[in-house]
């Protein structure tokens, strides 16, 4: 059995009002949900993705105002590529990113992929590549100013730091069953890098892009960096079968938890980096009517009873904390 690729990546924000606007506004994606962390009641979280909340679109930030800055390194999740059809895309992107202020924003090379490389006001590193015009299951969300065929189309892969490849590469491929495709050298030309793939042949969302960098200080988790990545399964059997391999490896893996709209399991592989895996539905529109997602405040059910002390204790979104 094999995991289906990636179900969605989670950052933190210490500016969620800025964030907003800028995933919706300059990327172009869909607020498919506005709730609050479910382990930590204070902070909203926000779910970004197609125009129907796919599975494998859905990039997500705990508002968190008081964290400080992320401190890039090793040990981390380092990366998210998001993927856009064509050369013509990529041109398009470059001068809308410029445009909008983002920063550092130029055009890369890693092996024989191209890329766009650019930053969120926050520091968070994102990339754009283009995929060749393979297929893409979910749904674009329009918008009148980015053209369809342009329009960022789900994940593509997920970029790790980590000290040493060879102690990680084996939870990689022995563990979680990915395959190596290739090794390859990063951006600057001397990182080792190497692709790991969840499918034979690759596909949407099914890349693992691990840099090894031992001289690397150890990084930090703060706004601007990624808290977690999870993957897709498509129901609870197959959840199940992770959980028992993972346990039989040895790694220590949480009980499944209902998150409503899916249901994960969390497991660590390193100090710094933390995966999940998710179950591809019900879906975020259990609660909602899909032509009106993210246009509201949603808790599960087991939070609605706390509804007034939870709405009590969040600043509404552009207003200072």
């Amino acid at each position: 059995m094999r995991l289906n690729g990636l179900h969605h990546i989670t950052a933190a924000s210490a500016n969620i009002a800025q964030n907003l606007d800028f995933y919706t506004n300059v990327l172009g994606l869909r607020l498919v949900k506005k709730s609050v962390n479910q382990d930590d009641v204070s902070a909203y979280h926000l779910f970004y993705a197609d125009k129907l909340g796919s599975p494998g679109t859905d990039m997500t930030f705990f508002d968190w105002p008081h964290i400080g800055p992320n401190r890039r390194g090793t040990d981390t999740i380092a990366g998210t590529v998001f993927r856009v059809n064509g050369l013509p895309a990529l041109d398009f992107w470059e001068e809308r990113l410029r445009s909008s202020g983002a920063e550092n924003v130029r055009k890369e090379n890693f092996s024989d992929r191209r890329l766009l490389y650019f930053e969120d006001p926050e520091g968070q590193q994102l990339y754009l590549i283009d995929d060749g015009g393979s297929l893409f299951a979910g749904e674009i969300w329009p918008r009148p100013d980015i053209p369809v065929d342009y329009a960022l189309r789900g994940f593509h892969s997920v970029i790790l730091s980590v000290p040493q490849l060879s102690m990680f590469s084996p939870i990689l491929t022995k563990v979680l069953n990915f395959e190596l495709q290739q090794h390859a050298t990063w951006l600057d030309g001397l990182t080792k890098a190497a692709v790991y793939t969840t499918t034979p042949g690759g596909g949407s969302g099914t890349e693992v892009w691990v840099l090894e960098e031992p001289e690397a200080q150890r990084g930090r988790l703060g706004a601007g960096g990624v808290h977690h990545v999870a993957f897709r399964v498509s129901d609870d059997e197959g959840q199940l079968h992770w959980r028992e391999r993972l346990l039989q490896a040895g790694l220590s893996v949480s009980q499944q938890i209902d998150r409503f709209w899916f249901r994960s399991i969390y497991f660590r592989v390193s100090a710094g980096i933390l995966f999940e895996i998710a179950t591809d539905g019900p879906g975020f529109s259990i609660d909602e009517d899909p032509e009106a997602l993210g246009e509201k405040l949603v808790l599960p059910p087991f939070l609605e009873a706390q509804r007034s002390r939870i709405e009590a204790g969040l600043t509404p979104i552009g207003e200072k904390h």
